[in-house]
């Protein structure tokens, strides 16, 4: 049997003990032409990523990867936008039987964990597919503060104080990794933990945009990102302190300008 003939089947291990469809998932993101980024710090999550309207005819407002799940839990996906949609419902049914069933909201990390074991059954079975995707979870956890979870297709999820996805994933870690090790005077490669507490409600958006305008070597517009948030900062309007939302081009402006001026 050649290597094609493994790569025809999801639950078939090859020689080497390698599952070829559910690499080619990863393929399917590296290969989706989008980076997303997310960083968290003290009291604050923050995800961004690039906006790319295709089409001059596309209305842009229906263009979007960042996805509300429950009020304190959004989402960024990248790679085949399709199954992204199909991933986005099933987290929305999930969280909505687990506040139906215990009566509170699901807290991030549980949501996480549920997903990635359904991802996991999607590499088992011969009726599904992996599903194309990375997603990068941020919420508020009432007990733990900010949280931020990556799941991918084969079913591992991690949390990260911060992390990229996509098409540049590993130059913007490596940027992320540089930065992070600067902070707490230097230390934060000791005491990743106690460096991300360091970290203000605009730092840690700044910090983001820097690492995407880095990888991309841009200076992004307002309407070419998008970027999400959930935030306990007493920084972020009372209205809606510790709940998910996407930012008004203006908002991104005016971060966009704070960190050209820092430069």
């Amino acid at each position: 049997m050649s290597r094609t003939s493994y790569d025809r089947y999801l639950t078939v291990f090859s020689p080497e003990g390698r599952l070829y469809q559910v690499e080619y998932a990863f393929k399917a993101i590296s290969g989706s032409g989008h980076t997303a980024v997310a960083v968290r710090g003290k009291d604050t999550s923050v995800v961004i990523t690039q906006r790319k309207v295709p089409d001059k005819l596309l209305d842009a407002s229906t263009v979007t990867h960042l996805f509300s799940i429950t009020p304190t839990i959004g989402c960024v996906m990248t790679g085949l936008m399709a199954d992204s949609r199909a991933q986005v419902a099933r987290a929305r049914a999930e969280a909505a039987e687990f506040r139906y069933k215990y009566g509170y909201e699901i807290t991030p990390d549980a949501l996480a964990r549920r997903l990635a074991n359904i991802n996991q059954v999607y590499t088992q079975r011969a009726a599904m597919r992996p599903l194309g995707i990375s997603m990068i979870l941020i919420g508020i956890d009432a007990e733990l503060g900010p949280q931020c979870f990556k799941l991918d297709p084969a079913g591992y999820f991690v949390g990260f104080h911060a992390t990229a996805a996509g098409q540049k994933q590993q130059e913007a870690m490596n940027h992320l990794e540089k930065k992070w090790k600067k902070l707490d005077s230097g230390r934060g490669a000791d005491d990743a933990a106690a460096a991300g507490k360091t970290l203000s409600r605009d730092e840690v958006i700044e910090m983001a945009i820097e690492s995407m305008s880095t990888v991309h070597a841009t200076d992004y517009k307002p309407g070419e990102i998008e970027i999400g948030i959930v935030s306990t900062s007493d920084d972020e309007d009372s209205k809606v302190r510790g709940v998910w939302r996407t930012m008004s081009e203006a908002e991104i402006e005016k971060h966009l300008l704070a960190y050209a001026e820092k430069d």
